[in-house]
């Protein structure tokens, strides 16, 4: 049975980073197991099958296997592992929809403000897996109150309902949209910050 990791154990963290690193097996079966539910649960949450949440933790811990070197700091594990988790759903759920731009499409004008923001002057530059991790890691930031109702009302579906939203955040339906345009703003803020 798989552990629920918290954020006050940050030296184990490092610990296991540090065996897995030199390949220490049951280093690397202990930090699985132990972040196994976290990252299981992002993409059910999200409304993917077991199945499809099971081929999101394979890549999730692929992903992390590739960039143990890269990963210094054990306090920022769990923190990481969520972000690269979020995306891969997030681009699952976008595959799914068949809402992969096209080059042409990606010409719009939020995409260039974002491209102005990262620094970058031509849009066809910009690498979606960069905007993608760069969104992941504001959200991260945010209280989870404002990453709840953005993931639900931007993330979720297609076409969210106020009053669904409503209900499942137990706050009157006139409410989101002034606690959206907060969240956003601050959302805004934390990706300035980024940059």
């Amino acid at each position: 049975m798989a552990t629920t990791p918290t954020a006050q154990d940050p030296i184990a963290d490092q610990a296991l980073l540090d065996a897995c690193r030199q390949g220490d097996a049951k280093a690397w079966e202990a930090l699985v197991q132990k972040y196994e539910r976290l990252v299981l649960s992002i993409p059910l949450r999200l409304g993917l099958t077991r199945n499809e949440a099971d081929d999101i933790f394979q890549v999730a811990f692929t992903y992390l296997l590739q960039n143990l070197d890269n990963i210094h700091d054990g306090t920022r594990l769990m923190a990481w592992l969520a972000t690269v988790t979020r995306r891969q759903t997030w681009l699952f759920i976008h595959r799914a929809r068949r809402e992969t731009p096209t080059l042409d499409e990606l010409e719009d004008e939020n995409l260039s403000a974002d491209a102005a923001v990262l620094g970058k002057s031509d849009v066809d530059r910009i690498d979606r897996s960069e905007l993608t991790m760069w969104l992941d890691q504001g959200l991260a930031h945010l209280d989870k109150r404002c990453r709840d109702l953005l993931t639900a009302l931007f993330f979720e579906t297609d076409n969210p309902v106020y009053t669904d939203i409503a209900a499942k955040f137990s706050i009157p339906v006139g409410s989101i949209g002034p606690t959206r345009a907060r969240c956003l703003e601050r959302l805004k803020q934390l990706l300035g910050e980024a940059n």
